[in-house]
């Protein structure tokens, strides 16, 4: 069991100006709700240092695992996530801790034009298997490139006229201050999000009583709920980040309302549903729909591949 250290608490983030800024903004607030100092300390994972597509290198778990790894061995006390990045799997000995008030689930076009205002044959950058999938619905003459690398080195690559345009997250551009990159939001009608996408969760040692009680001064039970029904679509679909899953849930008059889609890597077919019920069934909304969309034969579209 991992004790508490006596300065100020040690949080664990990747070094990219997105996972730095997002920390610190989380650090930031649990000393404002507690009083408690909190510091940034570096992590480098497999995600950061590796050129290859996340597909390629093991999926969501690649920026995750060496920070949980510095939770386990009580070099950090807890550590912070995009939760999109999270596995649906538990590990043992680590606790999800909080999700703070969710941010802009949406994606963003970035470049000079909407996505309907792009030459035919536009040369688009993004490396989800999610996006690839609904750009393709969306437009089928597009040329997808995948691409990797930080926010900036994306946008970069759209002003040196390499790409037309790249798809990143709003979310993640608001907090690292480059919406003026942005042509277009995509509504979920047109683009379902990531599972998570736009909220952040806190992890720490399970064994922390002390550690979970005082992190979870930042926690938003609606954020939770929401991408609780999110992810446990995800989980039932066995899927990780390099299937073309998408889904989005908001509360709306005390109700979860829920949708999801799995989309053929071509674009040409689709398999999208929706649900409601109680927020505090939020698992088993999410379960359900799932079992609807394999149903309807989701495992099939996330088989197919070019």
């Amino acid at each position: 069991m991992t004790t508490a250290s006596t300065g100020p608490l040690r949080l664990g983030t990747r070094k990219s100006l997105m996972a730095t800024t997002q920390s610190q903004l989380v650090a930031d607030e649990v000393t404002r709700l507690t009083g408690h100092a909190v510091e940034l300390v570096g992590v480098t994972t497999q995600g950061d240092v590796s050129k290859a597509l996340l597909a390629q290198i093991g999926g969501t778990g690649v920026f995750v695992n060496a920070l949980r790894d510095k939770i386990l061995s009580g070099e950090v006390d807890f550590a912070v996530h995009s939760l999109k990045d999270l596995p649906t799997s538990a590990t043992p000995g680590i606790a999800l801790a909080a999700t703070p008030v969710r941010d802009d689930p949406r994606d963003a076009l970035c470049g000079p034009a909407k996505l309907a205002d792009l030459p035919r044959g536009a040369r688009i950058g993004t490396g989800s298997p999610r996006r690839v999938a609904q750009l393709r619905a969306l437009r089928p003459d597009l040329e997808i490139v995948p691409i990797r690398g930080n926010a900036d080195t994306r946008l970069r690559k759209v002003a040196d006229g390499e790409l037309d345009a790249v798809v990143l997250a709003h979310a993640g551009l608001r907090r690292i201050g480059r919406l003026d990159a942005v042509a277009e939001v995509f509504e979920p009608d047109q683009m379902l999000p990531a599972p998570g996408q736009g909220s952040l969760a806190l992890e720490c040692h399970a064994d922390r009583a002390d550690l979970l009680a005082l992190l979870g001064t930042v926690d938003d039970p609606a954020t939770r709920r929401t991408v609780t029904a999110e992810r446990t679509v995800l989980a039932v679909l066995e899927a990780g980040c390099s299937a073309p899953v998408g889904t989005y849930a908001a509360e709306v008059d005390e109700r979860l309302h829920l949708t999801a889609a799995v989309v053929a890597y071509d674009g040409s077919r689709q398999v999208r549903l929706s649900a409601s019920g109680h927020p505090d069934a939020a698992e088993q909304i999410g379960r359900d729909l799932a079992h609807r969309l394999l149903a309807q034969g989701a495992d099939q579209l996330m088989g197919e591949r070019d």
